[in-house]
């Protein structure tokens, strides 16, 4: 008589059932499951710092290097967490991915603010160089550096950093239509420049005429070309990681954040090439105060 009356009682609503079992007042938002990655990226993440101040001590590299691969470990598990919920799960609701927008934007708006660091060391150093013994007369660039040709690797670097700002363009309307083979194709080739581009890098950078220690040239060139070539190899992996979604087909014309933020910071990647172009390359080799 029991079971009969208990099968016939009327279901309490929604709100009363427990969190654990996905019910609860109807919500546009997403509550992420409790997740071990914040904790471990946070250890990671100072194993890494702790490394790399002793290797900077000339302590060795091993505790540097594992911790670089416990980050590495940590993002791989987490974004792959991510992905899953935008793709099994299905959490992405359209107020998330407005959150999600507002938070690359934001963090490409910080990444702007390191490369203008970077630049106003550049200019600071160029506009009011500094006299000592090797540069008597304060001229820009010092006496002692010869600039890289500017018209030549340079200029090539840049045409396919341009070339694939079009290529991931081209990838991007694919989605948009839902040719997701062509966008693939599309994603591939912009890798492979991005490839590209890292390795003329890497040879311009084992040929250049001056070292990183042989004063503010190289030191202001180094660091803001070699950041910049530090975001090109993870924008690359970063759409590399899209090109294997869009062949999974992950990408939908209605659903592709995941490819959109990375298509913006491949965009911001391309326009700060641009600024170092004309100022580190071009400026920055002319004698900017009328001197070299």
């Amino acid at each position: 008589m029991a079971d009969i009356t208990h099968a016939h009682m009327p279901h309490p609503p929604a709100s009363a059932h427990g969190a654990g079992e996905g019910a609860g007042i109807p919500h546009p938002y997403h509550l992420v499951k409790p997740s071990p990655w914040p904790l471990l990226g946070a250890f990671a993440a100072g194993l890494f710092a702790t490394g790399m101040v002793i290797y900077m001590h000339d302590g060795g590299w091993l505790l540097a290097a594992l911790g670089f691969a416990s980050v590495l470990a940590v993002m791989f598990g987490w974004w792959r967490d991510i992905i899953r919920e935008a793709v099994r799960e299905k959490a992405h609701t359209p107020v998330v991915k407005i959150g999600l927008r507002y938070g690359m934007a934001l963090f490409i708006a910080s990444e702007v603010m390191f490369f203008a660091a970077f630049f106003w060391a550049f200019y600071d150093s160029a506009l009011y160089p500094k006299v000592f013994a090797e540069n008597p007369q304060g001229v820009w660039p010092p006496p002692n550096i010869t600039p890289l040709e500017t018209f030549h690797l340079p200029l090539m670097m840049t045409l396919i950093l341009l070339l694939s700002g079009v290529t991931v363009t081209w990838a991007h309307h694919a989605i948009l239509e839902g040719r997701n083979s062509e966008a693939a194709r599309a994603l591939g080739l912009t890798v492979l420049l991005g490839v590209m581009f890292t390795f003329f890098q890497g040879w311009e950078y084992a040929h250049a005429a001056f070292g990183f220690k042989q004063g503010i040239y190289p030191s202001t060139f180094y660091m803001a070309t070699g950041f910049h070539g530090f975001h090109v190899i993870v924008g690359t992996i970063f759409l590399a990681v899209c090109w294997f979604r869009t062949m999974k087909g992950h990408f939908t014309p209605r659903s592709h954040f995941g490819f959109e933020a990375a298509a913006w910071y491949w965009h911001f990647v391309d326009v700060v090439w641009l600024f170092l172009f004309v100022s580190i390359y071009w400026w920055g080799s002319l004698g900017a105060t009328g001197g070299h």
